[in-house]
């Protein structure tokens, strides 16, 4: 195997460093010459989302510091589970979380697909750090989106932060629910509007 592309993983975050760390060592034990792996926007700080972050970052690092050739992206905030959730905004006639004003670099999985498809087969991209995101919208402009793409007449109506937190743990499980109400806080913060676009390690 020439190139090999790390998903990172779907377990406790503190669990993701050791399994991702066991793929980059079997790779390295393997002669694998390049691996490109799918880490997350956003800053570590005090979040119910830095976990998440920080076990990213932790990748990265390890990944950065291993001698194998390596690309990075930090993937942006999916768009689809929003286009997924269509029919209940449609039935509840608006959008809410606690995002607030903050502004949003979505990106879709499709978009992603092309731009890991160049990253692992283009050797420009060896040794770069890349923001893989869309422009940052507001929740606002998201419902004006949808309403224009599928005539639908949705307005944004923001919650504060432990409302949703709690209505997301109440739908989805402590764990998970926690994890989105942590995107949306993150949203919130100005935390996930993808700045900085490009960045090469000098590490």
């Amino acid at each position: 195997m020439d190139v090999l592309l790390l998903v990172s993983g779907n377990d406790d975050p503190e669990k993701r460093k050791q399994q991702h760390a066991n793929v980059i060592d079997a790779a390295r034990v393997a002669g694998v010459g390049k691996v490109v792996y799918t880490s997350i926007i956003g800053p570590v700080q005090d979040s119910n989302f830095s976990p998440i972050v920080k076990s990213n970052r932790h990748t990265e690092e390890y990944l950065k510091n291993s001698g194998l050739t390596w690309s990075i992206g930090r993937n942006g905030i999916y768009l689809e589970p929003d286009l997924e959730y269509l029919d209940h905004y449609r039935k509840d006639g608006k959008i809410t979380n606690s995002a607030g004003d903050g502004r949003c670099a979505y990106t879709t999985r499709a978009e992603l697909a092309d731009a890991y498809a160049r990253i692992l087969t283009e050797d420009q991209h060896n040794g770069q750090i890349y923001n893989l995101t869309g422009p940052a919208i507001t929740q606002y402009e998201l419902a004006d989106l949808m309403n224009e793409v599928f005539d639908t007449h949705l307005h944004y109506e923001p919650m504060s932060v432990e409302a949703y937190r709690q209505q997301r743990i109440n739908e989805l499980g402590d764990f998970m629910g926690t994890v989105i109400a942590g995107i949306y806080q993150g949203i919130r913060n100005g935390d996930m509007d993808g700045a900085l676009r490009l960045s090469k390690s000098h590490g």
